[in-house]
């Protein structure tokens, strides 16, 4: 007499279940660093963006108008931006103004803006301070 017996298993055992959770963790413990990187590395970007725009926003209003801007809100006043742009913090109220040259200035008597630089003390991915950019 053959005896069989009925197998309804259905589903994963519980080392096929293992195997296949510890080969997701791998490829997680993979890419979560380099997203992180990615991440980094888009913000730096608009970063030099952002820097770019508004150093030649600048420069274009003193051009025009014969003076530097006194503030960042000038440039927004006279038409020249819709908005400030975010610095790396994610702010607009973070960027350090430096004024412009004395001896370079349309009006001596009321120097203003010369150019901007983020007001973060962080370091960047290529191990430069995001203020010095």
């Amino acid at each position: 007499m053959i005896v069989r017996f009925k197998s309804n298993a259905r589903g994963f055992t519980l080392i096929e279940m293992v195997v296949v959770i510890s080969l997701i963790l791998i490829l997680l413990s993979i890419s979560l660093p380099m997203y992180s990187r990615y991440i980094q590395r888009s913000k730096e970007a608009k970063l030099h963006s952002n820097l770019t725009t508004l150093n030649k926003v600048i420069e274009a209003y003193s051009l025009d108008k014969k003076k530097a801007p006194q503030t960042l809100d000038d440039l927004i006043q006279a038409g020249y931006l819709k908005s400030i742009p975010e610095d790396i913090t994610g702010r607009t109220d973070t960027w350090v103004t430096e004024p412009e040259d004395p001896q370079k200035a349309y009006d001596s008597n009321q120097p203003g803006i010369g150019s901007v630089h983020s007001g973060s003390n962080e370091t960047s991915t290529e191990g430069t301070a995001y203020s010095s950019w």
